[in-house]
């Protein structure tokens, strides 16, 4: 860069005034290559996700409904926090996981004689499980029942909440 000198009443002193061109021209180009580079970071797959709706959802007498919840230690209503039990419920009746695994085979075996083998499964009579936790339930708590009743042959595992208030609910056809 050079600095010019004007004549200023006969004097030679320095310009005091700053060339911003340059500077202007640098700041088109950032912005110009911002413009460009967005819409390349923004780009996403496109999805069509669910509405907010929920759908209601039909039990069969065959589907097994499971209720969880965190052990209370404290007596305050609030799960203790260094507590990890948990309890899980086949119906109404309290179960560890060695029962419910148990169950969960018996269950599944009984289908089989009663439909008269293997062959004869179908979407519609293969039994659901219904998990209904509680909101305070550690994941730890879930994730376990979720696993002990894929391992026992369940293939259908769903969960059972409360809609939102004011929400719309989906009858399928």
């Amino acid at each position: 860069m050079s600095m010019s000198v004007g004549d200023k009443g006969g004097e030679e002193a320095p310009m005091s005034e700053i060339n911003t061109t340059p500077l202007v021209d640098i700041m088109l180009v950032l912005l110009i290559i911002f413009l460009i580079t967005v819409p390349v970071v923004l780009e996403t797959v496109n999805l069509k996700l669910p509405d907010v709706a929920f759908e209601v959802t039909t039990t069969k007498p065959e589907n097994v409904l499971l209720s969880i919840r965190s052990a209370d230690t404290d007596g305050d209503g609030e799960p203790n926090s260094d507590s990890a039990s948990c309890e899980v419920y086949w119906g109404q009746s309290p179960v560890d996981s060695k029962q419910l695994l148990e169950r969960g085979q018996e269950k599944l075996k009984e289908l089989l004689e009663d439909i008269g083998g293997p062959e004869n499964i179908t979407e519609d009579n293969f039994p659901e499980v219904h998990i209904r936790g509680d909101v305070n339930t550690p994941y730890q708590c879930i994730g376990g029942v979720i696993y002990t009743m894929q391992f026992a042959g369940f293939q259908k595992i769903g969960f059972i909440s409360e809609p939102a208030a004011g929400s719309i609910a989906v009858t399928r056809l």
